[in-house]
C-alpha cells in the first residue's frame, strides 16, 4: 500500500477488521436471528463482497449505496465498499422515493444495493448512472427488484481471498453521509479514512469498549456510519447484534439473550424504553452503558433509565463531524449529587472528544469566544481531524461552513464555568424529531405546492414521545377551504412521513413591516411554559 513506511501507515477504518480476524478469528463477531459469524467468518463475506463490487468495475473514486436496516450487508459494506478505495453512501431507509433517487443520483452511485423491503422507493428510470442492482432478501414478502441479483448469490460469485487495500491517502473519500441540514436539498457530507479511523477510536475510549463488549444496534447504521461505531466495535474485537427494527420488547429480548454491554441510541428510543409496561419493576442484571444524541435528552429520561441500572452518557456531534464530538465527560466530585442534580448536568453537551480536542463556543459575527458564565449565547464551532472533508460538490455550502477557519454548526449554547457546553436553541429552524433532522424550509417548500396554500410557516412544537414534531401554519387561498389531513397527506405523498407536520393550524400569520413571517412569535405561543432544549 503507498503511502506506508517504516515509521509511517495510512489510516484507514478498514484496517481494524484486518486486526480482529487475526487476533480474535473464532470469536463471535457479528449475531444476527440465527445466525452468527466469527470475525474469520466475517472477514470472509466482507472479501467476497469486496471482490464482487469490483468483479462489477467498482473501484477507486467509484460510489456505491445501500438501502438497508440494520442487518449484516449493511455492516459488511462498512469495509468492504472502502476496501477497494469507492466510497461508501448509506442512504436513510425512511426518506420518500423522490428524495432516495436525488441522493443515489446526486452521489454518481454506480451500484445500489437495497433490502427489498424498501425497494419500493427506488425508481430505477430515474437512476441512469446505476449500472448493478443487488437485492437483500432478508424478510418474506417482498420481491427482489427487476433485473436485481440477489445479495448471497453476489457474494458467491467472488472468492473469499482478501483484496488488496487500496487505499493510499489518509484524505481519501471514505463515505458520503447526506444530511438535510436547512435547506431544502439534501447535502452529502464527505468523510476521509483518517477521519474514520480517529472517530472510531473516540468512542472506544469514550465507551469503554473492550473484546469482551457486546452492542446492539438500535441506532441506525446510516446515521453518521452508526457514528463510527461501525469501525469501533470492530477495532476492540466485540461483537456486532444487528437489530432489524427497533422495538422496546425486542431490545430487552436481546440485552437479557446475548448479554449486551452497549448501544447507543437517540433520546426517543429511551424514552421507548423506559415507558414500556414492566420497565419500572426492570433492572438490568449486567451494567449496560448507553450513549445517547441526537437531541438533548430531558434529565426525567436520564433518571428513568439509570434507575433501571443503565449507565447513561450524552454525547453530542452532527452528522459534519462524523456523529459525536463532545461528550459529558464524568467528574469525581459529581457522585455526591442528588440523582436529579446528576440527571441535570449529564443533559449537557460537555467538553471535547479526547480525539477531537477542538470545541469552542463563539459570538459568530467576531469568532471571539463567550464569556465562561453559563448564561451568554454563542455558536458552537469545531476544529480537528473529525470535521468533514466539505459537502459532496457544493463549494459553496463548503465554505459558508469553514467561515473563519472553524465549522459552524448552527447550534447556540452557552459555557459553563467549567468549560462544559450546554445548548440553549437552534440557530436556525431545524428540527429535530426523535434524532432525525427535519428542515423547515424543505417541508414549507412541498406544502407551498399544494394549490389550495397560499403561505405557510412550519416550527417545532412539543412532543411527548419524540421531543418536537413539524407544526405548519397555513394561510390558505381564497375561497379555498382545505383540511389538515389534506395538508399533512399531501406533504407525506412528496417527503418521507415522519417529514410531515403533526398539525396544521389555518389563520393569519405574524409578520414584520417588510413581510418576513416572525416564527419567533408562533414558538413563543406553541412553547409557552415549557423549555426547547433543541
Amino acid at each position: 500500500m503507498e503511502g506506508q513506511t517504516v515509521n509511517r501507515s495510512v489510516l484507514t477504518p478498514v484496517e481494524f477488521l484486518t486486526r480482529s480476524e487475526y487476533v480474535y478469528p473464532e470469536k463471535t463477531a457479528v449475531v444476527y436471528k440465527e445466525k452468527r459469524y466469527t470475525y474469520k467468518q466475517f472477514a470472509e463475506r466482507v472479501y467476497r463482497l469486496a471482490n464482487a463490487l469490483k468483479a462489477r468495475g467498482v473501484g477507486k473514486g467509484d460510489k456505491v449505496a445501500f438501502l438497508c436496516p440494520n442487518i449484516p450487508p449493511m455492516l459488511e459494506a462498512h469495509y468492504a465498499v472502502p476496501m477497494i478505495g469507492a466510497a461508501l453512501v448509506s442512504v436513510n431507509i425512511r426518506l420518500s422515493k423522490g428524495e432516495v433517487s436525488y441522493i443515489i443520483g446526486h452521489s454518481d452511485a454506480k451500484v445500489v444495493v437495497v433490502d427489498t423491503e424498501f425497494a419500493s422507493v427506488i425508481d430505477q428510470d430515474d437512476l441512469p448512472k446505476v449500472k448493478t442492482y443487488v437485492s437483500v432478501c432478508d424478510v418474506e414478502g417482498y420481491q427482489p427488484m427487476e433485473g436485481s441479483i440477489d445479495y448471497e448469490e453476489f457474494l458467491a460469485s467472488a472468492p473469499a481471498d482478501k483484496p488488496a487495500l487500496d487505499v493510499d491517502s489518509e484524505d481519501q473519500l471514505l463515505a458520503i453521509n447526506y444530511t438535510s441540514g436547512t435547506t431544502g436539498r439534501p447535502k452529502g457530507v464527505m468523510y476521509h479514512h483518517r477521519g474514520g479511523y480517529l472517530n472510531a477510536i473516540g468512542e472506544i475510549l469514550e465507551s469503554q469498549l473492550t473484546a469482551p463488549s457486546v452492542y446492539l444496534w438500535t441506532l441506525p447504521m446510516f446515521h453518521c456510519n452508526g457514528w463510527c461505531f461501525t469501525w469501533g466495535v470492530t477495532a476492540a474485537g466485540g461483537t456486532h447484534v444487528c437489530l432489524r427494527a427497533v422495538a422496546a420488547d425486542e431490545i430487552y429480548r436481546l440485552i437479557e439473550q446475548e448479554g449486551v454491554t452497549h448501544l447507543c441510541a437517540a433520546p426517543t428510543v429511551l424514552i421507548m424504553m423506559s415507558s414500556f409496561p414492566g420497565a419500572e419493576d426492570k433492572r438490568m442484571k449486567r451494567p449496560l452503558k448507553i450513549m445517547t444524541a441526537g437531541a438533548p435528552p430531558a434529565p426525567a429520561i436520564i433518571s428513568n433509565m439509570e434507575r433501571m441500572g443503565a449507565e447513561i452518557t450524552h454525547t453530542y456531534g452532527l452528522t459534519e463531524v462524523y456523529g459525536p464530538h463532545s461528550v459529558c465527560a464524568w467528574q469525581p466530585e459529581w457522585e455526591n449529587l442528588s440523582a436529579a442534580e446528576m440527571a441535570q448536568i449529564k443533559s449537557r453537551q460537555g467538553v471535547p472528544y479526547i480525539v477531537t480536542q477542538y470545541m469552542d463556543v463563539v459570538d459568530p459575527q467576531t469568532m471571539e469566544p463567550v464569556p465562561r458564565d453559563g448564561q451568554t449565547m454563542g455558536e458552537i464551532v469545531m476544529r480537528g481531524n473529525n470535521v468533514m472533508t466539505g459537502y459532496y460538490k457544493d463549494a459553496e455550502a463548503t465554505a459558508k461552513a469553514f467561515a473563519g477557519g472553524w465549522f459552524h454548526s448552527g447550534d447556540l449554547a452557552v459555557m459553563h464555568p467549567d468549560g462544559y457546553v450546554q445548548i440553549m436553541d437552534r440557530k436556525k429552524d431545524i428540527i429535530i424529531s426523535g434524532g432525525e433532522n427535519i428542515s423547515t424550509v424543505e417541508v414549507e417548500n412541498i406544502i407551498y405546492g399544494h394549490p389550495d396554500v397560499q403561505e405557510v410557516a412550519v416550527i417545532p412544537v412539543p412532543d411527548g414521545k419524540w421531543g418536537e414534531v413539524p407544526k405548519a401554519f397555513v394561510v390558505p387561498k381564497a375561497g379555498c377551504t382545505p383540511s389538515a389531513e389534506d395538508i399533512i397527506e399531501f406533504t407525506k405523498q412528496h417527503l418521507a412521513r415522519f417529514k410531515a407536520p403533526k398539525f396544521v393550524e389555518f389563520g393569519e400569520l405574524p409578520k414584520t413591516a417588510t413581510g418576513k413571517i416572525q416564527k419567533f412569535k408562533l414558538r413563543e405561543k406553541e412553547w409557552k411554559g415549557k423549555k426547547r432544549v433543541n
